[in-house]
């Protein structure tokens, strides 16, 4: 027997007597995610939360207790508000420090995005607040209003913020999509597009960002000549696989097929040993549709 745990919770229950095993729930685990933040602040205390896919997770909370306003008169009253206005403003660093220690590792963000919720004024006063580290504002997708503090508040800032996180991957799609078709309208050279193209500037490690369509349908073979043992390596679209040409090289000698893997993969996995970055494109925006359309769903951005 094997048995092994997934890498992230599924919050999901499953309990089926069936004549296959169902992994559906384990494949959405492998997409990559980008991780969010949350910082929930309100007059009682702050809630540090992370949310990846579908599994929220709360980092760190405190709770405070802060002075009320009240209505006692006389010479007292102006040092009563210095020392609540005091007292509130020591909340604010504690906060600021806090989601400083959660969320920035090595001198860098560790989330894609920030989102700030409370009930009060506090957040706009954290966001506007130089306390707040200059490297998490230009983080902060945005700024909600929730009816509860804590855990409660967590649940229905998310819920609040749904729209806005599932933009991001879109915009970051967008952003990257469109400094390609720049690059292409101004004829820089600093690109290139296509499998054949594409695969040749890896191999010569001139590929600094791969743009890869996540659903692209070539396969990467590699072919043995059987009278010199040499081999060669193909790219052919899924169907193309059986043209005879595919397996002849310019001598006309037969080649035999090694191995046959999807190109998407086969990048997946090795992408790293080029010195490059792997960037997933999806045909969900038109920018990415023109891509995949008309530059074959592979490019790259050169050194």
């Amino acid at each position: 027997m094997i048995d092994f745990e997934p890498f992230r919770p599924i919050n999901k229950f499953l309990y089926l007597c069936d004549n296959k095993f169902h992994t559906e729930d384990l494949t959405s685990l492998l997409e990559n995610e980008d991780t969010f933040g949350f910082i929930i602040v309100d007059g009682n205390g702050a809630l540090y939360g992370k949310l990846q896919g579908n599994n929220r997770e709360v980092v760190h909370k405190f709770t405070v207790e802060l002075p009320k306003k009240h209505g006692r008169g006389g010479q007292s009253s102006v040092r009563f508000a210095r020392l609540r206005i005091e007292k509130r403003h020591n909340y604010l660093r504690k906060v600021c420090e806090v989601a400083t220690q959660v969320f920035i590792t090595n001198d860098k963000p560790n989330v894609s995005g920030l989102i700030l919720a409370g009930s009060a004024d506090f957040k706009n006063e954290m966001y506007q607040s130089d306390m707040f580290d200059q490297r998490l504002k230009p983080k902060v997708l945005k700024v909600v209003d929730i009816s509860y503090g804590g855990e409660n508040g967590f649940n229905q800032a998310v819920e609040l913020a749904q729209e806005c996180l599932q933009n991001v991957k879109f915009v970051q799609e967008k952003n990257i999509l469109s400094n390609f078709f720049e690059e292409i309208a101004t004829d820089s050279g600093k690109i290139c597009y296509g499998v054949h193209d594409t695969m040749k500037a890896l191999d010569m490690g001139a590929i600094e960002t791969l743009l890869l369509y996540e659903n692209i349908d070539y396969y990467r073979l590699t072919l043995k000549n059987k009278n010199t043992d040499s081999t060669t390596i193909a790219y052919a679209r899924a169907d193309n696989l059986n043209d005879p040409k595919l397996y002849k090289d310019e001598t006309g000698a037969d080649l035999e097929t090694i191995e046959s893997i999807l190109l998407s993969e086969w990048l997946a996995e090795n992408y790293v040993n080029f010195g490059a970055s792997l960037q997933f494109i999806t045909d969900k925006s038109s920018e990415g549709f023109q891509f995949v359309k008309g530059f074959g769903g592979i490019g790259g951005f050169l050194r």
